[in-house]
């Protein structure tokens, strides 16, 4: 071998990365870091380098929120090819800077496993700028999941100088952090916001994720208020307390949901269509099989609130009955199985001494979770004009760049400008659609994400159950990896069980 031409080979390679990292404004310096760490909960000390305020688009327009932070653990996890985790932290659609590690959600954890961590920030409804001596709202939709999207451009363009795999990015966020997360799942490399990432200066590669971990999403915006209103329209004269004005938005919110939920031609486990009428059915195996996993973990679960039990009488290690005492058949959970008869060598004890729930009363429940925290008044979310005039978070974000909000469905336009006719605008149609994950899942339009982590709590009443059980569903219909659950009692929140969600991560990595 000539070394002296290998040697002079690789001067010129070194001089030309040197020459594009000091010319490129997207290239990663390796060298610009400081030495960190974060105090984990269990008094263990995690070392890290720290990347911070990098711009990740070349035309930056807000520079408070337009960065990001990667963080590289010292400890680099003892695996081939390292994981990033990407956690957003948006809420309410909000802007959202970036930040640092936190050791009680997902980033500590993820450092204290050997992962890399990204932590973008996004424009949001609230994000301005002076322009021209005028006040200029940045983050409009689609502009956040347009930056998170340019955040992931990023580190896929840096592939070969941040540490971790690019092919390995796992999203994450709660929320419209959730929504966000779900967006990045499954809108990967669509043309449709290429025009928009390109005038924003993003790198030209890809966008597509490994995996988007997914809690309490507040997504499928144009059509959340007629399913807020069909599921929880069964409290509305008791818990809820609705006057006439918003029971009658609520009765004409609901009757449109049906012919939505069927058009969406979602099966179960089995191939069986799912449609209006059985629906309730499919969301009460999935609040049934997280009970039974309550009852396993030794919850004790109240006998008002719905729920009809099976009790053994032989006790701990008696073989039940295939049936309950009624001869009901037991209940199918979620997953399709049956629920678990727990028989001689498989029954856990349970404090209360209960061997299964046999079945649901699934208003008397929807009522249980309303009484827990107020719910919202009808319209949940496109809530501008129809019955009040202050906007909500959505309203905002579908807003314009003078900060004036609007309605982005035609049922609360309709409304607010008192005609049967109007209709919402091309432009809005076209911004409204490509911040909905439900148009992209199951068609050519992008990468879908192969991997999916989504968690909604069985109290949580911020959005409707049909909301993450849709986007779960339609993930499994189109052959995605998907791991979804109802966690019982838990209230709208995220990055929770994280000894649960790295599990995941730990499997779906082999």
């Amino acid at each position: 071998m000539n070394y002296k031409i290998l040697s002079t080979a690789l001067i010129v390679i070194g001089a030309s990365f040197c020459t594009m990292a000091q010319t490129d404004p997207l290239r990663f310096n390796p060298e610009k870091f400081t030495a960190q760490s974060i105090i984990m909960p269990d008094g263990e000390r995690v070392k890290y380098k720290a990347y911070e305020g990098i711009f990740y688009v070349t035309n930056v327009e807000d520079s408070t929120y337009q960065t990001l932070n990667i963080y590289v653990p010292e400890r680099l996890a003892g695996v081939s090819r390292v994981p990033i985790l990407l956690r957003t932290y948006v809420g309410g659609y909000m802007a959202s800077t970036a930040k640092s590690p936190s050791p009680t959600d997902a980033t500590g954890r993820a450092l204290k496993e050997g992962y890399v961590v990204c932590i973008p920030g996004s424009r949001g409804s609230n994000s301005i700028i002076e322009r021209n001596g005028k006040t200029v709202y940045t983050g409009t939709a689609p502009n956040g999941l347009l930056d998170l999207k340019a955040a992931v451009r990023y580190l896929r363009f840096n592939d070969d100088v941040i540490p971790g795999e690019s092919e390995l990015i796992f999203t994450d966020g709660t929320s419209a952090g959730g929504a966000m997360s779900s967006l990045l799942g499954a809108t990967g490399n669509s043309v449709e916001y290429e025009v928009y990432l390109k005038e924003m200066g993003a790198a030209d590669t890809r966008d597509d994720v490994f995996a988007a971990i997914c809690y309490c999403p507040i997504t499928d915006l144009n059509h959340a208020d007629m399913e807020y209103e069909w599921l929880y329209g069964c409290t509305n004269a008791g818990v809820r307390h609705l006057d006439d004005a918003q029971m009658k938005i609520s009765d004409e919110l609901s009757a449109e949901c049906p012919e939505y939920i069927n058009s969406l031609q979602l099966k179960d486990k089995n191939g069986n269509i799912i449609t209006a009428d059985n629906y309730k059915e499919y969301l009460k195996g999935f609040i049934l099989e997280s009970v039974h996993r309550a009852l396993q973990e030794g919850c004790e679960i109240p006998d008002t609130i719905g729920f009809t039990f099976y009790q053994d009488k032989s006790g701990p290690m008696g073989g039940g009955p295939r049936n309950d005492r009624a001869g009901n058949k037991r209940p199918v959970m979620g997953d399709g199985r049956q629920a678990p008869s727990f028989g001689q060598g498989n029954m856990p004890r349970f404090n209360n001494k209960t061997d299964f729930v046999t079945d649901l009363d699934i208003d008397k429940y929807l009522t249980y979770v309303a009484s827990q925290t107020p719910l919202k008044t009808p319209p949940a979310f496109d809530q501008m004009g129809v019955i009040i005039d202050t906007p909500s978070p959505e309203n905002k974000v579908f807003g314009d760049d003078r900060g004036e909000a609007a309605n982005f469905t035609d049922f609360s336009l309709r409304h607010r400008l008192h005609s049967s006719s109007v209709k919402l605008d091309k432009e809005m149609v076209d911004r409204v659609a490509i911040m909905n994950p439900m148009n992209y899942i199951g068609t050519d339009k992008s990468t879908v994400s192969p991997n999916w982590y989504i968690r909604h709590g069985a109290k949580d009443r911020d959005t409707s159950f049909l909301v993450p059980l849709n986007l779960a569903t339609k993930l499994m219909n189109a052959g995605k990896n998907v791991n979804f659950a109802l966690p019982w009692n838990r209230p709208h929140s995220g990055d929770y069980n994280l000894d649960d969600l790295f599990n995941w991560i730990s499997n779906t990595l082999k």
